[in-house]
């Protein structure tokens, strides 16, 4: 058995290398990494303003948008993943008028740019749209669905990853404030609320990825998840929020939450990850959102814990067989309750985390070699699964490493 905890992330081909019709006999040639099959993430919201511009339509100034690019250019230099924002509130804040042209230019942008996208949430009580509240929750459902039917198929092809519902578990005692979505799951209750709005998500694109998501990660969380699959629901992927505002969960507890969620052999995304590089947030605070502050300033102690702790995290995830996805929240420090939990700081320059976790992607966790080939053109070759490019005097040929890759004849050009 292999002492190696990342092996589970690794497959071996043989590759059949051929130039100019005849195989490549007895030649070094060079394999690199270009792409993880493993999803690292962030929040890519600064996508929609640089590539859409304003709300209403207008160009951003030249200053900004450069701002803006040479964050997205150093983070997506290391990560591969961006989340991009569906909140209702936000995304169609007058009914009929959608914000999907800067979105769609958002999710282009990341396309080119060889990153997956998700689509975050379709359905949540929080920030939801005033308009939903005329109505009956007859009618409430139905224009979810359709929300639901409209963007999934606006954007096939481009996100094909969605959270659906969002933070089902406290949904329907949600009492901050009333709004449209706590009003029908109440009504209909957690599960059938479920039901509803992925198999419209189904229907639209079975080809989607599905997730569940929530930041309850209690035994509560575990029945709703339970319910929802013995009801047949189909959720491809569990969604874990980890947001960590009043200090490191620490290896421990990782390791209980990833055993309890194994459970159900689904994938496991961890969809929201904020680790503090500042003060920790007190721990009487029961809602991370009623700490307020002027500001919450980053320091040079707190960046340092922050890089070892993320760098744990990540390590800890990576090594899990189910774990497929992880995404650091915010790019920037200030954000969301203006907490410090980015990986560059608020002026764009490079925290200590974000150095340690290049190295790791990067470079640990990165397949390079410098075969030579056989007599018949052919090496066994053995990375971590992803993207590949194989080069020699100048040509250069890709190839994709997977779970199931057998044999691969590749064209050197």
């Amino acid at each position: 058995m292999s002492t190696n905890p990342f092996q589970h992330r690794k497959s071996g081909v043989k590759l059949q290398i051929m130039a100019e019709g005849k195989p490549l006999a007895n030649q070094p040639v060079k394999i690199t990494q270009t792409k993880h099959e493993f999803l690292f993430g962030v929040g890519g919201f600064d996508a929609v303003e640089m590539c859409g511009g304003k709300p209403n339509g207008s160009p951003i100034d030249t200053k900004r948008k450069n701002f803006l690019e040479e964050r997205l250019d150093k983070v997506f230099s290391v990560m591969n993943y961006a989340t991009l924002p569906f909140y209702l509130g936000n995304y169609e804040p007058v009914e009929g008028r959608p914000d999907d042209k800067r979105t769609i230019a958002a999710a282009e942008y990341f396309r080119a740019k060889g990153v997956k996208t998700k689509g975050h949430p379709l359905v949540w009580h929080t920030v939801c749209a005033d308009w939903l509240m005329t109505y009956s929750n007859t009618q409430i459902l139905e224009k979810l669905r359709r929300r639901i039917e409209r963007d999934v198929t606006c954007f096939k092809g481009l996100i094909d990853s969605w959270d659906v519902i969002n933070e089902v578990v406290i949904m329907p005692v949600f009492d901050k404030y009333d709004n449209a979505v706590t009003r029908v799951c109440k009504e209909l209750g957690r599960v059938s609320m479920v039901r509803e709005v992925f198999s419209a998500a189904r229907a639209t694109n079975p080809g989607a990825t599905l997730l569940l998501n929530d930041f309850d990660l209690s035994d509560k969380y575990v029945i709703l998840i339970d319910g929802c699959l013995q009801s047949g629901i189909p959720i491809d992927v569990i969604g874990i929020q980890s947001h960590q505002h009043q200090g490191y969960w620490g290896a421990e507890i990782t390791h209980s939450i990833l055993e309890r969620y194994s459970q159900f052999g689904l994938p496991l995304h961890f969809t929201e990850n904020t680790i503090i590089s500042g003060e920790i947030m007190p721990p009487h605070i029961v809602d991370l959102n009623d700490w307020q502050v002027d500001s919450w300033p980053t320091t040079p102690e707190g960046e340092e814990r922050q890089a070892r702790e993320i760098v744990e995290l990540y390590t800890n995830l990576f090594a899990h067989p189910l774990v497929e996805a992880v995404t650091t929240w915010d790019i920037t420090d200030g954000r969301w309750l203006k907490a410090p939990s980015g990986l560059l700081r608020e002026d764009n320059s490079i925290k200590p985390v974000f150095s340690e976790l290049e190295k790791k992607i990067n470079g640990e966790w990165r397949t390079e070699a410098a075969p030579v080939t056989d007599a018949s053109g052919g090496i066994f070759f053995e990375g971590f699964r992803g993207d590949y490019e194989i080069e020699y005097n100048g040509k250069k040929a890709a190839f994709t490493l997977s779970k199931n890759s057998g044999a691969l004849e590749v064209e050197l050009t």
